[in-house]
């Protein structure tokens, strides 16, 4: 095979419905959505259809989603604009996280004097709820934010998110989790779990790059981050990318539309991945929880092979020649010199030393292209 991809948790292939609603509105709705004449109009009307569309899946209120340019923006300003704003003097995050929430949460540290604590994760890599209950009952006389991933992007473990909603509503805390390896891939409903703050991608769900969203809770105090005309209800400003928002819409629509005949095509893609990679090389070891179906995202796989450490420097090399595309880790890290800060917080130093690839799948992976990732895994271990 010349190329086979096996890293849309990184970025997936945008659908070609997709591609073909961007295209039309770029070709025909290119009206200012701030403009009162009618192509301004027509553009705002599109924007809101799609706030709809959103707001509907996910039962919650078309006021409550604001548009950003995804997820990393949305991360931040719900995070700076809730110390900011909210007077959160307390963040509580894991080391485990993304690092949109963990670099703003160092760069509040420094900016507003906040506490910053970590709940402690197991051998799984797994937020031990325990602890977070331990932190909350130190945290009670102040103003806390609870900040905990729905899926983790490099070892697709699953946090109970419902638990975790109801323990700080029962602490009387903010609730904020990124959610932009979960949302389209499984089904919400924010009036069941009392979140009050998440985030989104479309390039995760067949979407552009470019745009996603966050949800905040009605009146939650929130003020923009960015400032300037007014957009998005007063909450974002910056003229609305109305093509990105509608390409949004449409893998939105179309990713939960077909949600159970995709979710039941890729489970069943990793479990096949799972099965006959352990049988070529039977050392191979799984990180985290994403060797076991019901304690991960169907969406990913991530693994440690069996080789020494210098042997382990061409891995990826290797793989890009034999046209395989995956991530060392999280796409972030596959280009930087330094380990996963995901898999060091669980994994022991020799762990550590073998080398960690995360592959993911999509709807258009097949189950020939695993077999010949398989097949050059295997030499490559045993070559």
């Amino acid at each position: 095979m010349d190329r086979v991809y096996l890293d849309s948790a990184a970025t997936s292939q945008v659908r070609e419905e997709v591609v073909e609603v961007m295209a039309q509105a770029l070709r025909e709705t290119y009206g200012n959505p701030s403009s009162t004449h009618s192509f301004g109009r027509t553009a705002k009307t599109g924007i809101e259809q799609a706030r709809k569309t959103i707001a509907k899946e996910l039962n919650a209120q078309a006021s409550e989603i604001i548009f950003t340019s995804g997820g990393t923006e949305a991360d931040n300003m719900i995070l700076r604009s809730a110390v900011r704003d909210l007077g959160v003097k307390v963040l509580i995050t894991a080391a485990v996280e993304h690092h949109a929430v963990l670099h703003t949460a160092e760069e509040l540290v420094a900016e507003y004097g906040v506490s910053l604590k970590l709940v402690s994760v197991n051998e799984f890599g797994e937020v031990e709820l325990d602890h977070l209950r331990t932190l909350l009952s130190e945290s009670k006389s102040e103003q806390v934010l609870v900040s905990l991933m729905h899926v983790n992007n490099e070892i697709g473990n699953l946090l109970d998110i419902q638990a975790v909603a109801e323990m700080c509503q029962e602490f009387g805390v903010l609730f904020h989790s990124d959610t932009v390896q979960s949302i389209c891939h499984f089904k919400w409903d924010l009036q069941q779990t009392p979140i009050h703050f998440l985030t989104a991608a479309a390039h995760k769900f067949h979407g552009p790059k470019g745009v996603g969203f966050a949800y905040i809770r009605k009146d939650s105090g929130l003020k923009p981050l960015i400032f300037g005309g007014g957009q998005e209800r007063g909450s974002r400003a910056g003229t609305e990318s109305y093509h990105n928002i509608v390409g949004m819409e449409k893998a939105f629509a179309m990713a939960y539309d077909q949600l159970d005949e995709e979710r039941a095509y890729v489970q069943g893609l990793k479990s096949y991945f799972i099965t006959e990679l352990t049988k070529a090389i039977p050392d191979v070891a799984f990180n985290g929880r994403s060797g076991e179906l019901d304690k991960s995202t169907y969406t990913l796989v991530s693994l440690r092979l069996p080789v020494d450490a210098q042997k382990a420097m061409m891995l990826l090399f290797h793989l890009d020649l034999k046209g395989i595309a995956c991530s060392k880790g999280s796409a972030c890290q596959s280009g930087s010199a330094q380990g996963s800060h995901v898999l060091s917080a669980f994994l022991n130093e020799a762990e550590m030393q073998k080398p960690s690839l995360r592959f993911s799948f999509s709807k258009y992976n097949t189950k020939a292209e695993l077999d010949y990732v398989v097949q050059e895994l295997a030499q490559f271990v045993n070559g």
